[in-house]
């Protein structure tokens, strides 16, 4: 019978890795124990970004933001975001132009969000389904009817 020399440090390693790996199971299930009764602090939640249906950039010799939005077409689903660019030291201007094109918006000032952001782009605006916490009632009741005409037969006319 010819012995394997040198192969005893793979059961020393895997001893080694079941040994670590009980020690750290038996750190998190005590961690959690101890944490049960605390309450976490909240967590800031990114607000949703859809993919734009309209772009509005701001230059010398376009139309103001109050036309933009009027020629658009009306529908509460729809959220305004402001994005306004800056280069260094140009922050507070930045917000202070975002704020007046807000402003500007009418009606859409009470519910627009305003993104203050370091870059070279400038000042756009965009409407898109994005509004957070919107009620999805509307949204289920279309689904369902969707649903329904999928499901009726159809005829041969149609």
């Amino acid at each position: 019978m010819i012995a394997r020399a040198g192969s005893g440090w793979q059961t020393v390693l895997a001893d080694l890795a079941l040994i670590l790996f009980m020690l750290t199971a038996a750190t998190l299930s005590n961690a959690e124990e101890r944490n049960a009764g605390e309450q976490s602090p909240a967590v800031p939640v990114m607000s949703l970004r859809g993919e734009p249906l309209a772009f509005y950039k701001v230059t010398p010799d376009g139309p103001p933001l109050k036309e933009w939005l009027a020629a658009q077409s009306p529908d509460e689903r729809l959220q305004l975001t402001i994005v306004a660019q800056f280069r260094d030291g140009g922050q507070a201007e930045a917000l202070r132009i975002a704020g007046a094109l807000a402003a500007q918006s009418g009606g859409a000032a009470n519910t627009a969000r305003i993104i203050v952001e370091p870059g070279n782009a400038g000042i756009a605006a965009t409407l898109a389904f994005d509004i957070p916490d919107y009620p999805l009632a509307q949204s289920e009741a279309l689904a369902r009817s969707l649903q329904d005409a999928e499901r009726s037969p159809r005829s041969e006319e149609d």
